[in-house]
């Protein structure tokens, strides 16, 4: 199935080697954020309010994406005007939004089992450092309704500007086969969360979401996709935390 393709920028090495520097920048950025947040919280051995934990799952991935944003517009391709979607290859399309969703909703009928799998084999530890860190807390309504949000539809969009908008970019710029560069931004994808145990498991989830990507040549696609696939788990969140029966 093909959407409508977003054509790439004039490729170049220089132009290439430009945007992994971006996107280099944006991951220390949103490492340095978060450490930052939780130093400036006093967060030490106690556990972490809630509202630092909320400010954590915000903030930094907005701010990396910001950056990315910015870098794009600073060493991207072409006339300044357009310069951050024709870099990032994104553009609306109503049918690539439908692909995005399609391919969402149809990923998790291989995620789900996937994770159940990976659950069975690992036990607890499969859980997710969100999970983790929200595990066993009330939260009230607005907070909750944060959490649920930022889950569902910030992280997943700051994570694709990221990865399969700066990152997937930055590998076509230098020439290489879109499927070299869909397999190396999903493996980057899953070990740049620093989740050890569940590398092989987000590896899994990373694949739809990239694909939409790679078959639509859209950054919307895979966007709409991550945030198709983070829906239920935000959910579960919001219904654990608020204490209503899942």
């Amino acid at each position: 199935m093909e959407g409508t393709r977003v054509d790439p920028p004039v490729s170049g090495a220089r132009s290439g080697w430009r945007l992994l520097a971006v996107f280099l920048v944006a991951e220390l950025v949103w490492f340095a954020v978060s450490v930052g947040v939780l130093v400036v919280s006093g967060a030490g051995d106690d556990r972490i309010p809630v509202g630092t934990l909320l400010v954590v799952l915000v903030v930094p991935t907005a701010v990396a994406a910001l950056v990315g944003l910015a870098g794009a517009a600073l060493v991207g391709s072409g006339a300044r005007q357009g310069r951050v979607g024709r870099t990032l290859a994104w553009r609306w399309s109503g049918k690539d939004f439908g692909i995005g969703l399609l391919v969402g909703v149809g990923g998790l009928l291989v995620t789900i089992p996937a994770a159940t799998v990976w659950t069975s084999l690992v036990g607890e530890d499969a859980s997710s450092a969100v999970g983790e860190a929200f595990e066993g807390r009330h939260l009230a309504a607005p907070a909750a309704v944060v959490m649920f949000l930022a889950v569902w539809l910030v992280a997943p969009l700051g994570e694709e500007v990221l990865f399969r908008g700066v990152l997937w970019r930055a590998l076509e710029q230098w020439g290489w086969n879109r499927w070299v560069v869909f397999g190396t931004t999903s493996v980057v994808f899953a070990v740049a969360h620093m989740e050890l145990l569940r590398t092989p498991l987000l590896l899994v989830v990373s694949l739809p979401v990239g694909f939409a990507r790679l078959i639509t040549g859209n950054l919307l696609a895979s966007v709409v996709a991550h945030q198709a696939n983070n829906f239920l788990p935000a959910l579960g969140l919001l219904l654990l935390t608020t204490g209503t029966p899942a």
